[in-house]
């Protein structure tokens, strides 16, 4: 068993050169072994990456596939009753939330945001045609929460796609934004169902986020407490 002069490392008795070094092996005691396999590969290899086209196709096919056997169970077992539509439903919304990024690479992130949301709109309107009360509670609540929800998600998307902002700016956004979602998400509820807005568990949430966000605004300030939670924290 031999070691690498330089580094120390341990040699395998077929190298010609530290792996980690790269300091020549010169042992006249021990020549180097031309005839046993390496124990590590010597030519750098890659995985080819998946096609984003079979991707799709695969994921089209298991999404359709789910929804077309819970559309056949739903007409041999109880016909009467259309849970299959909200199966379908959600099917086609993660279609759309999954394959078109896949199939369409230039499409702009707010393009695919939007999709989204729209999705999600469509799915819930879905479910409000066939729920009890009709489509008021959809227009008055689910509607109102979809549309705050979903600019708060572009926000986001539009703040940090470039990959400029630090990783505790960008956490401090995203516990700033999700305050914001509880605190109106509260204040459409409480005016669906009372008329008036009275903040109770929202304020616990605000104040939480609060509570998390000075003490990540004053690190991002101080340059040494900055540097401490970088070390730290592998960031």
């Amino acid at each position: 068993m031999s070691y690498c002069v330089n580094c120390g490392v341990e040699l395998d008795g077929t190298a010609h050169a530290c792996p980690l070094c790269q300091t020549p092996v010169m042992n006249p005691r021990q020549p180097v072994d031309t005839f046993s396999p390496p124990p590590f590969p010597t030519r750098r290899k890659e995985v080819p990456p998946v096609s984003k086209r079979i991707l799709a196709v695969l994921l089209s096919a298991m999404l359709a596939s789910a929804a077309v056997c819970c559309g056949v169970l739903n007409l041999v077992l109880k016909p009467e009753l259309h849970w299959s539509v909200f199966v379908i439903g959600a099917a086609i919304m993660v279609w759309i939330w999954l394959v078109p990024p896949l199939l369409l690479r230039g499409i702009p992130l707010p393009v695919r945001l939007l999709l989204d949301i729209v999705a999600v709109g469509l799915y819930v309107y879905l479910i409000s045609r066939d729920v009890r009360g009709g489509t008021g509670w959809f227009l008055g609540l689910a509607l109102p929460i979809i549309l705050t929800g979903g600019a708060v998600v572009l926000f986001l998307g539009l703040v940090l796609q470039n990959g400029k902002r630090s990783i505790l700016s960008g956490i401090t956004i995203v516990i700033g934004a999700a305050g914001a979602v509880s605190f109106f998400a509260e204040l459409f509820v409480d005016r669906w169902l009372y008329q008036c807005w009275t903040p109770e568990w929202s304020l616990i949430v605000v104040t939480i986020c609060a509570a998390l966000i000075v003490p990540l605004i004053i690190v991002r300030r101080v340059p040494s407490l900055r540097e401490e939670a970088r070390r730290r924290f592998h960031m």
